[in-house]
């Protein structure tokens, strides 16, 4: 048995437009012999009746009184909605096709309600359905907790359900449907030379979407490298033949020849600086991990320690460490502009160009730190648009 993964996101089952057009896919894999597991998000975004942020606002938002598990009994609504809504049309153009919710799916998760993790997916049912159907559309973004009550993944969670879906059935490949052909180079809404990629690789993609790109969430990558699971990123609204990108194992020729893959970022940074003169590091970063605060990007230098927040958890942090008489100088909107390449690491003379690239723009660098697949700075938010530009030109259009 022959089996893919058909990934739809919100905007690829908005309408009954979108929602042929995601068809159209289905309907070519089946033609070609495929039994197909499609896996849909809630229909649209924040606005839309039944979009996840819509539903969270029927109940006040971040100021609800709902808990952790009431919540995601309202949220799981969206896909369960979307999963029947898709599955109505197929079987009306007269396709083989059944339904399942996420815990139908056989997808068991801990008890972490909002941000539940996958411990198993059980396939039976989705076999034995195949047995008698050719397309098996799950809900995506849940499963069920050990207690038996339906739970979400967290934000990008229909990602992380189609890969796990494809490990889990020995899938050949999974495709994730979007608004966009595929990876680029850079974000198309900033960087005016972007160019469309082919082929990348896991390290390179997970890279880039934890560093801000937002085609694919970095726990899908990763679970389908640790699985040897290919993926593809491709448009809903393209035709069946375009194949996007294909995200596989590191091709070493493309790696050699192509020592940076693509620039991401991400905005509404705080920078917070503070002397280590009068506290040391281990109880600033005790106190912020105690209230639950994930710092990003840090330097720890003899005399002080750096590092940044997104902008609604740096007001908390703000007022803890004034409540514990902590001086902090505050830098607030930061961006973080990253380069990712596979080719970086051994690769001589990278860190100069970007500090000469910036410079030449008269950016101000705020910050500077890099692991052997990605180099990042922070910039002042307002110089966002001229350093991706600026970096792209450097490694990427020279590239082309």
């Amino acid at each position: 048995m022959k089996i893919i993964v058909d990934k739809f996101g919100g905007t690829s089952v908005q309408d009954e437009e979108a929602r042929k057009k995601a068809m159209a896919h289905v309907a070519h894999a089946v033609s070609e012999g495929y039994k197909v597991a499609v896996v849909v998000s809630a229909i649209g975004r924040n606005g839309a009746p039944y979009a996840t942020d819509s539903l969270l606002n029927l109940v006040g938002g971040e100021k609800t009184a709902l808990n952790g598990r009431e919540l995601d009994m309202l949220v799981s609504v969206g896909e369960v909605i979307s999963t029947a809504v898709f599955t109505q049309m197929l079987k009306q153009n007269g396709y083989k096709a059944t339904a399942l919710t996420g815990p139908d799916a056989g997808f068991r998760t801990n008890n972490d309600y909002q941000n539940a993790k996958v411990i198993d997916v059980q396939t039976d049912k989705i076999m034995a359905a195949f047995e008698e159907v050719d397309i098996v559309v799950v809900a995506g973004f849940q499963g069920l907790s050990k207690e038996g009550h339906v739970t979400t993944l967290g934000r990008g969670g229909s990602d992380t359900s189609a890969a796990l879906l494809g490990a889990a059935l020995g899938a050949e490949r999974c495709d994730i449907f979007t608004d966009v052909s595929g990876m680029m180079t850079g974000d198309p809404r900033l960087v005016k030379k972007a160019r469309f990629l082919k082929e990348v690789s896991y390290e390179e993609v997970a890279n880039m979407a934890h560093e801000g790109a937002k085609v694919i969430h970095p726990r899908a990558v990763e679970v389908a490298q640790q699985a040897h699971l290919p993926l593809r990123i491709r448009s809903t609204w393209d035709g069946v033949n375009e194949l996007g990108t294909l995200i596989s194992n590191r091709n070493l020729s493309i790696s050699h020849y192509r020592t940076v893959t693509g620039v991401a970022h991400q905005v509404g940074l705080t920078q917070f600086s503070i002397a280590t003169s009068d506290v040391t590091a281990d109880e600033v970063f005790n106190l912020l991990a105690a209230n639950k605060l994930s710092v990003d990007f840090i330097n720890i230098n003899p005399d002080k320690i750096v590092f940044n927040l997104n902008r609604e958890e740096s007001r908390l942090a703000q007022k803890l460490l004034e409540a514990q008489k902590i001086e902090a100088q505050v830098v607030p909107d930061c961006a973080k502009v990253s380069i990712v390449g596979a080719g970086i690491m051994g690769t001589p003379g990278v860190t100069a160009k970007i500090v000469a690239a910036l410079s030449k723009q008269k950016i101000q660098i705020l910050q500077t730190t890099d692991s052997y697949t990605t180099i990042w700075v922070l910039v002042n938010g307002k110089d966002l648009v001229a350093a991706v530009n600026a970096l792209h030109d450097t490694f990427l259009v020279k590239e082309a």
